[in-house]
């Protein structure tokens, strides 16, 4: 187990870190190059320099690409060598807790009772997982509920008292999935960077969910030199900004920033949304203007961004919340500022304390690379992309179809809807459950079962779609489109809806609707070979067979071995 010490820093232009980015990227590549290109198979500047922002991406080698499921990790900065040094370290922490995941010797595969036997005391207390899903079961009827399943326990740091603590993995990644992950320099700044980022998204979720409408920050208060300069760099372009108080009550500031080139929207640019905290103000904005410049691809290339702690907006209409609210001076937010990282980790893991909240970090740290890395997490804290109706069954009755045996999960299905009649997520994961027996028929009720109670619009969707799902398995094609056209209704940008939709109308020849709705799924991922190839066909049966030919070929650029592109291509 890590141990915290004293870290004073030693860079403080536009992050504070322990050493300087150029000390980072010197340090990181020699720890590379010890796999040649199998983990980094490139750095490369990715900005056009309209900006004047420089932008990095490393992109994954082949050891690092079997076990993350991104391929090219990001990198801002005010600096060249600060965002090499982002870009080489988003990497490392990503790559370092896939392969932590990985290791079964991190872990203990126990239940909740087993963990408190073995370990006693040091282990998680039972309310801080109810707390992660808001959930008021009792504590006896959790633990019952939770030794269904056995977990991977791991060893964690309770950042407050520095005391071990073991903790059940995989509900807490289960939940975040890699949301917490961090590096740094040293332990102590790689974990407030985790835990800053664990605040960003909750403030987020709570101020987003609510659409509450914030303070905007006076740019003429800013006195940081290196922000003065970000913001100028965007106004000069023309490039509207609105930088927002997010803080929430927090110790910590969190300034969400809200941009678009009137110039260049919506043909070229995208509306840019997201945020940035810090222990000071002058840095949490500064993180939130790279983070635009990350994401904005210079406001003229085209370039589209996953959005993760806010959503994407299409139109200003969507954002007239964000632009309304009073203006207020950037040192209006709170401030935890110190010389030493360390005494800002404490500084805010007591504060977090005294809101009820408990900072807890593991060492996901490769021992062949001996970089920082860290899984930061504090139950209670919201996520956006986790559903509004969490609950211990919820969590619980999801591993219980998705890993057990398809026998015993529908024996403990059966135990858990005794703790949750009614409940909205059981007949869903019977659902599951049976397809896994190839119960399909069955299957199918239970999925339109699950349409009719979800709460949320997202749920529904999904439900629907497997709905959908299990009738294709019975080729009942005809059947399809009116269950998805439903589903996309509620959610229209999941492309497997758009997808499965259009192999049901291509079962039925009717290959116009089929090209429709595959263009549909391909504007969604333009990286779908398979959408890239189905609309080949389509094209192929409808007598055009030039476009047939060049999509095709293009859907073989991306996957050589797609054999049924490949088959389709020879006979033409």
């Amino acid at each position: 187990m890590f141990k915290l010490k004293a870290c004073p820093k030693k860079y403080t232009k536009d992050l504070d870190k322990a050493f300087s980015p150029e000390h980072t990227v010197k340090k990181v590549e020699s720890a590379l190059k010890k796999f040649g290109q199998e983990i980094l198979f490139e750095l490369k500047r990715i900005d056009i320099g309209r900006l004047g922002i420089p932008v990095y991406m490393s992109i994954c080698g082949p050891k690092a690409k079997k076990i993350m499921p991104s391929r090219k990790q990001m990198g801002k900065g005010s600096s060249p060598e600060q965002a090499k040094a982002s870009a080489l370290m988003e990497l490392v922490e990503r790559f370092s807790f896939f392969n932590f995941v990985q290791e079964k010797e991190n872990f203990f595969h126990l239940t909740y009772s087993e963990a408190k036997n073995k370990f006693g005391e040091k282990v998680i207390p039972i309310k801080e997982l109810l707390k992660s899903v808001q959930d008021n079961l009792s504590p006896s009827k959790a633990i019952e509920i939770l030794d269904l399943i056995k977990w991977d326990f791991t060893l964690a740091l309770k950042i407050t008292t520095e005391e071990e603590t073991y903790l059940p993995f995989n509900w807490f990644k289960l939940l975040n999935e890699y949301n917490g992950s961090s590096a740094g320099n040293t332990f102590e700044e790689s974990i407030l960077q985790g835990a800053c980022e664990l605040i960003e998204r909750h403030v987020c979720a709570l101020i987003e969910g609510q659409k509450q409408i914030c303070p905007t920050i006076d740019p003429t208060t800013f006195t940081d030199q290196t922000l003065v300069d970000l913001w100028n760099k965007f106004t000069r372009q023309g490039i509207k900004v609105w930088l927002k108080d997010f803080s929430y009550g927090f110790p910590v500031p969190t300034i969400a920033a809200l941009a678009y080139d009137p110039s260049t929207f919506p043909y070229k640019s995208e509306i840019v949304f997201t945020a940035g905290t810090a222990t000071s103000p002058a840095k949490a904005a500064i993180r939130a203007l790279t983070e635009v410049a990350q994401l904005g691809g210079d406001f003229s290339t085209n370039s589209t961004y996953e959005p993760s702690g806010l959503a994407k907006y299409t139109s200003l209409k969507e954002v007239d919340w964000v632009m309304q609210g009073e203006f207020i001076s950037l040192n209006c937010l709170p401030n935890l500022e110190a010389d030493d990282i360390y005494n800002e980790l404490k500084s805010l893991a007591s504060a977090l304390k005294q809101m009820d909240y408990t900072l807890y970090a593991i060492s996901t740290m490769h021992p062949n690379l001996n970089i920082p890395t860290n899984y930061n997490i504090i139950p209670g804290f919201a996520f956006r992309e986790r559903t509004s109706q969490a609950s211990l069954g919820l969590f619980v009755g999801r591993l219980i179809a998705e890993n057990e045996p398809p026998e015993a999960a529908w024996e403990k299905l059966n135990i858990l809807e005794k703790y949750y009649p009614n409940a909205h997520f059981i007949p869903f994961f019977k659902g599951l459950t049976l397809l896994k027996l190839s119960e399909i028929e069955q299957a199918s009720k239970f999925f339109q079962k699950a349409s009719k109670i979800q709460p949320q619009p997202e749920e529904q969707a999904l439900s629907l779609f497997y709905w959908a799902y299990s009738l294709s398995l019975e080729e009942k094609w005809s059947e399809i489109p009116p269950i998805l056209t439903q589903a996309i209704s509620l959610v229209p940008d999941v492309k497997e809806y758009h997808n499965l939709i259009g192999v049901a109308y291509f079962k039925q020849k009717d290959y116009s609707k089929a090209l429709t709705y595959f263009e549909q799924a391909l504007s969604l991922d333009s990286g779908s070979a398979i959408d890239l190839a189905n609309i080949g066909i389509c094209y192929k049966h409808l007598g055009d067979q030039e476009s047939a030919k060049f999509f095709l070929k293009k859907a073989l650029e991306l996957e050589p071995h797609l054999d049924f592109a490949q088959k389709e291509l020879n006979t033409m």
